[in-house]
């Protein structure tokens, strides 16, 4: 038997040890949390992603009563990309939350399919993103979605 370790390297920023352009791209996705129809959790998520030619696409999580039928923030922003730029990479993705008005402290990760789906992504553009998830209290920055999960799916 062969036994295998996975672990990644990652970094714990504050708003001042930001880029400008992750600052930006941060700024973007907490503004998409105000648009979110979240009417059952009241948990408002933004996503937005940079692309390659320099804009800037938001999204939210869509929640329905039929619960299965709503969708990430994360995923609507990228098939939002995908959909209208197929040609350009997503080059920078941020996600926030907030509930009772206010962002969450400590960051929130995406979920298992949004995770399969951000590396995809990467396959499909052959280039990683950068992932920033915000917190007040602490930003997380990742290099790659392929980071988030190990052994995903390939084609």
């Amino acid at each position: 038997m062969e036994n295998k370790t996975y672990s990644f390297e990652f970094e714990i920023l504050k708003n001042n040890e930001l880029s400008e352009t992750a600052s930006k791209v941060i700024n973007e996705a907490k503004k998409a949390t105000e648009n979110s129809y979240a009417p059952y959790s009241k948990f408002q998520v933004g996503a937005a992603v940079l692309l390659d030619n320099e804009l800037i696409i938001k999204g939210n999580n869509q929640e329905n009563i039929a619960y299965p039928s709503g969708l990430c923030a994360e995923r609507v922003t990228v098939f939002a990309a995908n959909a209208n730029f197929p040609s350009n990479a997503i080059k920078v993705l941020a996600i926030a939350a907030q509930t009772g008005g206010k962002f969450t402290e400590k960051p929130i990760t995406p979920c298992g399919a949004c995770r399969q789906v951000l590396c995809e992504t990467e396959q499909r553009q052959k280039s990683p993103m950068e992932i920033y998830l915000y917190g007040t209290e602490e930003i997380i920055h990742i290099k790659s979605a392929e980071d988030l999960l190990p052994l995903a799916f390939e084609f």
